[in-house]
């Protein structure tokens, strides 16, 4: 078949991925210039669960905004035109599911491994430039779309195309073309082009295997083009696709291509299957977890040094071998608790995560429900804490972040936690502990953070913090953790309102207790 009669059987196919309303009309809005924040919010608006995942996103992490994103527009005027659109787009194509199965085709791995390949991107891409990560991760998503095209318009092809590859070491795209008249590189980058995706997220697409042939001279799609194509790379290690073959062509690509350096490229292996994990959980997509690629590598030698051994010389290299696994297995173990605290811990003041947070909040919530129990939570915000950004600049801030951390892990019970929830924002979680108890807390905290000095070795400050306390005993399964949360924020609010530097003490209007 010929790669026109291939492009318009796919097409015209009622098998193709449609993009949610929202999703399709924001690409076209975004590629006007003369659209305004305000259409881009109202237009994201009217689907209130994408909103939502938008929201719950840009308070995570994976963005680490210094401050809490409350309302859309909020979040389109932090982020921008194209960081919205690349968000959007991320969030609607991990949502697509299907129940379909097929021998040789996954599409649970194949989100998988479009998801660790986006991952991936978004680690090189930070090594470069930090400035847009979200539409480098959109592009890695995506490099692999005409795979999934291709295998819902035909089906029976594309399981041959990888049954072969399976089998043999042939290119993919040769094998694609081979078999159906065409590969997914220009299948995908042709039916994205319909889509009315920018130039941007199109190029990398087609040339992601290729990153050479792109005739082009603009810098910036050059530099996307050739992160997508490492993430490719990585993405097939993790998926355990020849993963030694594509682990020697990645360290010697990213060299040529990025000027990288060992400890560099031994960051972005080491830091990726991590970052993996956790960002799945952001955009609420199950994942496997993937092992690390250096047990994968190790795995993969072990297999190739057995192919050509005899009988007894396999008996001894198993025996070896498993006692080298033992050792592996141990190790992992280790590495696994680490990694389960990395998992949980925010990087800049070394207290507990959102996630751990909310986690922490639902199992403690059911406990106080079983054992008619109090449990109580304080909110806290440093005041005018961006003032104190703009005068002494970031890093000074994250000085105090951490250490007002510090001082309040040391006055808190084994027991309670400490979490970042977001920018300058703490909460404090305290189990089985009435109001009246929680207000002393807080109150001690206030005058602990009001008159420590705060030394970076260079110079002196002094910063306030204004506290919200709530405090309930469940008497039923609907109470929420965001119910204690919305209770700890309304006192909050009103500390703040009455000059800050205070506490106050939510007043229940629906007794929980």
């Amino acid at each position: 078949m010929l790669k026109d009669n291939v492009l318009k059987a796919v097409l015209d196919s009622p098998a193709l991925p449609t993009l949610p309303t929202v999703a399709s009309k924001l690409i076209s809005i975004t590629s006007k210039p003369e659209t305004s924040i305000s259409e881009i919010a109202q237009l994201l608006s009217k689907d209130i669960s994408l909103s939502a995942k938008v929201l719950r996103i840009a308070n995570s992490a994976f963005y680490s905004f210094s401050s809490k994103i409350s309302t859309v527009h909020q979040a389109v005027s932090n982020m921008g035109k194209n960081a919205i659109r690349s968000l959007v787009l991320s969030v609607s194509f991990l949502a697509i599911k299907t129940n379909e199965k097929k021998e040789y085709f996954s599409y649970e791995k194949f989100w998988q491994k479009s998801l660790s390949a986006a991952v991936a991107a978004k680690l090189i891409m930070s090594e470069i430039d930090k400035s847009e990560p979200e539409e480098i991760f959109i592009a890695a998503l995506l490099q692999d779309i005409g795979e999934l095209i291709v295998m819902r318009t035909f089906p029976a092809q594309y399981e041959r195309v990888l049954k072969t590859l399976s089998e043999t070491q042939q290119d993919v795209l040769e094998v694609e073309e081979q078999i159906v008249g065409a590969n997914h590189t220009f299948v995908g980058h042709e039916v994205t082009r319909n889509w009315g995706f920018p130039s941007e997220l199109l190029t990398p697409i087609q040339y992601h295997h290729n990153p050479d042939d792109y005739p082009g001279n603009d810098k910036k799609i050059i530099l996307a083009t050739k992160v997508v194509y490492l993430s490719g790379l990585i993405a097939n290690i993790l998926s355990a696709f020849r993963p030694q073959e594509n682990h020697k062509k990645f360290i010697e690509k990213s060299k040529e291509m990025l000027g990288f350096n060992d400890k560099i490229i031994d960051g972005i292996l080491e830091k990726v299957h991590s970052e993996i994990i956790e960002i799945a959980a952001f955009f609420d997509f199950h994942i496997e977890n993937p092992k690390p690629i250096e047990l994968i590598l190790q795995e993969a030698n072990i297999a190739l040094s057995l192919i050509n051994l005899s009988y007894e010389q396999i008996n001894k290299e198993l025996i070896s071998a498993k006692i080298e696994l033992q050792k592996l297995t141990k190790d992992l173990e280790l590495k696994n608790k680490r990694l389960e605290k990395l998992v949980h811990i925010d990087g800049l003041t070394e207290v507990y995560n959102h996630r751990y947070l909310q986690n922490f909040l639902e199992t403690e919530i059911r406990r106080s429900l079983r054992l008619q129990t109090f449990i109580s939570l304080i909110l806290l915000d440093i005041d005018h804490f961006k003032r104190f950004n703009d005068n002494y600049g970031h890093q000074t801030g994250d000085f105090i972040l951490k250490e007002m951390c510090k001082l309040m892990k040391k006055n808190i019970r084994d027991y309670d936690i400490v979490a970042r929830y977001g920018g300058e924002e703490f909460a404090i979680v305290l189990v089985e502990t009435t109001q009246e108890d929680a207000v002393k807390i807080a109150e001690k905290l206030r005058q602990i953070i009001a008159t420590n000095i705060f030394i970076d070795g260079i110079k002196e400050y002094r910063v306030t913090a204004s506290f919200g306390v709530a405090t309930v005993r469940p008497t039923t399964k609907e109470f929420k953790n965001s119910d204690l949360i919305d209770f700890a924020d309304k006192a909050l609010y009103e500390s703040k309102k009455k000059g800050r530097n205070r506490v106050t003490v939510y007043t229940q209007k629906k007794r929980w207790f």
